[in-house]
């Protein structure tokens, strides 16, 4: 068998393996994060959030079609689809590597190698396909419905075919394999944009390949490869859709056109454009221009999967994200306007403050009045305005919006209350933590050790990268990891890798540069632009709601490139002392067991989510949870869109209409709760369209008229009709001479209507009907009510006015204000908060942060016959930390219903509720940690000691182990978890005396000296 067939062969086996792996390990349903929302929306084929991923969108629809009549089979095939493309990534990485290989070991391209160089090319591919295989990052992704593992498999689709390219670039119609690559190209930015970033490396293989090698040529060309980038993604993927929709404005504002005209006459003068240019090089015979055109409109068909978010927007589907129906709002929608954007290469630091703001264009809808077709303006797209005397080079500490990001950057560089941060502190906040934690700590993750799950701030104990060679680890200020507590200690992702892949990398970078320096660069520049640049480009504020190292994935495959070719200089140095192909193979042998071998051992348990459920069980416990034709407010990803899958795909509880508080600001998304979805009736609200489009609304202040007593209260209906008056005697002049709305005071009432309505309606008992009053009186938290705010006012409002014959529901966990000074009118009800018209009172209160009031028939009966647990039952199921955070509420309120049940004299149910939640949710999937003390306070309260007692040693255990780990730090270092140590000193005194208080005396004097002993330890006195 020839070498071809060989490496043929040996890539269909690898890329098999790997997709084996992921088939065995993946999700058996939707996960949590943007993969619900991608598997509703390739359902049914919605549009997601921008800039979409239309192509990834139909690829999931096809699968999703496998399951057959099955609803809860659909979300495992389409994981199968991301299992399988990140096999097939797998498989083009191998070839890639033995491409690189080959021309280390047997130079020329129609040399045929030896048996013993065979085995060497064979080995590399092996050994840095399955690297990459078990690499936590890329693992984490191929087996969930997200985009990632189909992003992965068009970079190393377009890379492999750029070297496939290069093997043949001498032969007649070769050149086909770069108009494969722009196709390629187009269609990937239907996937994800992060494709593109392999167009330099592409550029350099071009260079290398067709011209004579220089330093300057080589710089040359990678100028181009770096603007050959931003002509992608800037003048196609940006500019044709803007140019587009100026054409429609045009027809159908100042032609009287209808909608669309504009946008059709630009795409037929743009393929009559490139069909001119290509016959026109043809003629001329211009084969560089020919080909370029052709790869420009092979780009372009792909990239016309964005077509497909148009069309079904306009058939307003569930799930409308951005409502991108016409070719404005799609510019929008491809452009991300919605998330913002951050400076790159100028702009200010955080202290500094807008003098200005200027109009940077303007805002349009689609109408139809009149039966005349028009775009309308409905407000300005508005930028701040710094002078320049405020801006500096390459700002990297730029938010000055977000309070807790100015916190992180003032504590992170150690600037006092006051002090101007400069330049370095800038360049030190980019090396320190953009480079340093936000890449550089998760490329070490995948090819040296990961210390935990836990997703910290660069602290000695939470998401380190490690070595697991107790002297570094120590040296790097990881401090004695053996002496954390169980959670830490023992966490499934603490995952030594002992450095080897990295040091084997490093052996194959310094391997290819000393011998072809062209491959060592073009693999470079594949690494750089995968990893670094996007740092750079990205310029990440601090505080991400979750780790990020899906983005830098490229990065982490690249380097699997020289982890593989590690293996040919490993094998150069056996052969010195066993020469042919034994030595071969021994290399290749020792290199797989210390490499890929290891890493799959210490990454399975950690990846292997094969038997666990957890997104869709809290999905469900969270409708279930609510009554039919229910309003729940929700604010996150993982509390929205594992409830979008649950309604879209399963249709489960299609009766329930979720408003995401995150989107609320955005009047698309506030349009489209006028109409019904499925199973859940239309919104009530007061405002009309014309009131909240644009940027109408968008935050309305709160001014202290002193003509105004403060204890006054307004009805809340009057007021929401207030703040959008055009009456010029309900507005304020600001010191610029404009006009705007205010709000009056923050005191509102709510008129409670017929307490016979509310009995009917389920929500009043007739035993409660003398705690009612005529009227519900909060008062709103904040100074500016932002657009969301409002919006949410305007629904609660609507509702009371139609009787309250809707059930309004608010998520747990909530930021606080989120509940707009409604916290006091909150009923639980399993795990979520439903607004009642009364207060009413808990008996207890199990910690100060406890809400309103428990519905305790209905929250027991949830807890012990209706909620699911996802697994977490069982002792061999792995949950990460956002996993573990869901269970944290069902912990906390099934301790405040226990208290609340033995309060009223149920003892039994109440301890039967804490056995439940103890039992579904096993110490091995959720370690004792604080949310466990409130179990420990409730099991004393209810008079459960024997339980109580065993759980608490546990907590204190722990408490004491971390403890003795912060002992063993630095100063500077222990100082960094004073918090976690007073959370620590309190658990064991506040257990200590529940001890006391519940009789327990043997474990309150235990406890008590515990206490003492800490307190002596760290220097505290007891409290």
């Amino acid at each position: 068998m020839n070498f071809r067939k060989i490496n043929n062969l040996f890539g269909w086996v690898t890329g098999a393996i790997a997709t084996l792996v992921y088939l065995k390990t993946m999700e058996p349903t939707t996960s949590f994060w943007d993969c619900g929302e991608f598997i509703s929306c390739a359902y049914k084929l919605e549009v997601g959030h921008s800039p979409g991923a239309p192509l990834f969108m139909m690829i999931q629809r096809m699968f999703g079609i496998l399951a057959g009549g099955n609803l809860e089979k659909v979300a495992l095939m389409i994981n199968a689809w991301s299992a399988i493309a990140s096999g097939l990534t797998i498989l083009f990485l191998f070839w890639t590597i033995t491409h690189f290989a080959k021309k280390l070991v047997a130079p020329g391209w129609e040399i045929e190698p030896n048996g013993t160089q065979t085995a060497l090319i064979i080995g590399s591919g092996l050994v840095g396909g399955l690297a990459y295989t078990f690499s936590d990052t890329f693992w984490f992704s191929a087996v969930e419905g997200e985009v990632y593992a189909s992003s992965s498999v068009f970079t190393a689709l377009v890379f492999w075919a750029i070297l496939k390219w290069e093997r043949i670039a001498d032969r007649p119609g070769a050149d086909r394999w770069l108009i494969f690559i722009a196709y390629m190209m187009g269609l990937s930015v239907g996937v994800h944009l992060l494709n593109l970033l392999a167009i330099p490396a592409l550029a350099m293989v071009y260079y290398y390949r067709r011209y004579t090698p220089t330093t300057r040529g080589a710089i040359t060309a990678f100028i181009i490869g770096g603007l050959l980038l931003g002509l992608v993604q800037f003048g196609v993927l940006q500019g044709l859709p803007i140019l587009a929709s100026k054409f429609d404005l045009l027809f159908v504002n100042s032609f009287g056109l209808p909608f669309d005209s504009g946008a059709l006459t630009f795409i037929i003068l743009l393929v009559g454009i490139l069909v001119w240019s290509i016959n026109y090089a043809k003629r001329k015979n211009q084969y560089l221009l020919h080909t370029g055109m052709l790869c420009m409109t092979f780009i372009i068909i792909g990239f016309s999967s964005y077509l497909a978010p148009l069309i079904r927007s306009r058939a307003d589907v569930p799930i409308d994200m951005t409502n991108p129906d016409n070719s404005i709002s799609l510019v929008s929608y491809i452009q991300r306007e919605q998330f913002g954007s951050q400076p790159l290469l100028f702009g200010p630091d955080f202290d500094k403050r807008p003098t200005d703001y200027a109009t940077k264009g303007v805002a349009y809808a689609r109408s139809d009045k009149g039966g005349k077709d028009q775009y309308i303006e409905v407000g300005k797209k508005i930028e701040p305005v710094f002078d320049n005397a405020d801006k500096r080079f390459f700002p990297r500490i730029w938010d000055y919006n977000d309070p807790g990001h100015i916190r992180f950057y003032k504590s992170y560089l150690g600037l006092e209350e006051g002090e101007a941060p400069t330049s370095a502190d800038n360049f030190s906040y980019f090396f320190r933590y953009q480079i340093d934690w936000m890449w550089w700590r998760y490329f070490m993750w995948n090819y040296s050790g990961r210390q935990n799950d836990f997703e910290g701030q660069g602290g000695a104990k939470e998401g380190n990268w490690i070595t697991g060679i107790g002297f570094l680890d120590k040296m790097m200020g990881r401090g004695d990891m053996d002496k954390m507590s169980d959670g830490y200690k023992n966490n499934a992702a603490r995952n030594e890798l002992f450095l080897l892949p990295f040091i084997l990398g490093v052996c194959g970078l310094v391997y290819q540069f000393n011998r072809n320096r062209e491959d060592g660069i073009i693999a470079f520049v594949l690494f750089f632009f995968t990893g670094i640049a996007i740092a750079i480009y990205l310029n990440m504020p601090p505080l991400q709601p979750r780790e990020r190292d899906y983005a830098f994935a490229g990065s982490t495959y690249a380097y699997a490139i020289w982890i593989g070719l590690g293996v040919l200089m490993v094998g150069e140095w056996i052969n010195r002392v066993m020469k042919g192909a034994t030595g071969a193979y021994l290399a290749v042998a020792l290199c797989l067991l210390a490499v890929p071998t290891l890493m799959a051992k210490e990454e399975w348990d950690d990846h292997d989510r094969s038997k666990k459920t957890l997104a869709r069980a809290t999905a469900y416990n969270a409708l279930q949870s609510c009554a039919p034709n229910a309003i729940l407010f929700t604010f996150g990803d993982n509390d929205t869109y594992p409830l979008w899958y649950l309604q879209e795909v399963e249709g489960v509880r299609k009766d329930i209409r979720i408003i995401n508080m995150s989107l609320l600001g955005i009047d698309w998304y506030i349009d489209q709760l006028n109409y019904r979805i499925n199973d859940a009736d239309a919104v009530p609200m007061l405002w009309k369209k014309e009131n909240y489009t644009g940027d109408k609304g968008n935050y309305v202040r709160y001014y202290n008229n002193p003509q105004i007593p403060q204890n006054r209260y307004f009805n809340l209906a009057e007021i929401m009709q207030f703040v959008i008056s055009d009456n010029p005697e309900a507005k304020l002049q600001t010191m610029n001479g404009e006009a705007e709305n205010y709000y009056p005071s923050k005191n509102f009432f709510i008129p409670i209507g017929s307490k016979d309505e509310l009995i009917a309606g389920g929500l009043l008992n007739a035993a409660d009907t003398g705690m009612v009053s005529s009227e519900l009186r909060f008062t709103f938290p904040k100074d500016i009510a932002t657009k969301d705010d409002l919006a949410i006012l305007n629904i609660i409002a609507g509702i009371a006015q139609q009787g309250w014959k809707r059930p309004i529901y608010f998520g747990g966990g909530l930021p606080g204000d989120n509940y707009v000074g409604l916290d006091d009118y909150m009923q639980l009800e399993g795990v979520v908060y439903r607004l009642m018209p009364y207060k009413y009172n808990s008996l207890t209160k199990l910690s100060g942060q406890d809400m309103g009031s428990v519905n305790l028939a209905k929250s027991y009966d949830l807890f012990m016959n209706k909620f699911q647990w996802g697994g977490a039952e069982r002792k061999d199921v792995y949950y990460d930390e956002k996993n573990r955070i869901m269970f944290a509420a069902y912990r906390i309120n099934a301790a405040r219903i226990a208290t609340e049940l033995s309060a009223k004299g149920q003892a039994k149910e109440a301890q039967a509720i804490l056995d439940k939640v103890m039992e579904k949710i096993s110490e091995a999937s959720y370690y004792y940690d604080a949310t466990a003390y409130y179990m420990a306070m409730a099991y004393y309260q209810i008079g459960a000691k024997d339980k109580a007692r065993e759980l608490s040693k546990k907590l204190i255990r722990n408490a004491e182990d971390d403890i003795n780990y912060a002992m063993g730090l630095s100063e500077n270092r222990r100082a960094e978890l004073e918090s976690d140590l007073y959370r620590d000193r309190v658990i064991i005194g506040s257990l200590a005396e529940a001890a006391k208080v519940a009789g327990d005396m043997t474990s309150a004097t235990e406890f008590q000296q515990k206490l003492q002993i800490v307190s002596q330890k760290l220097g505290q006195p007891m409290q």
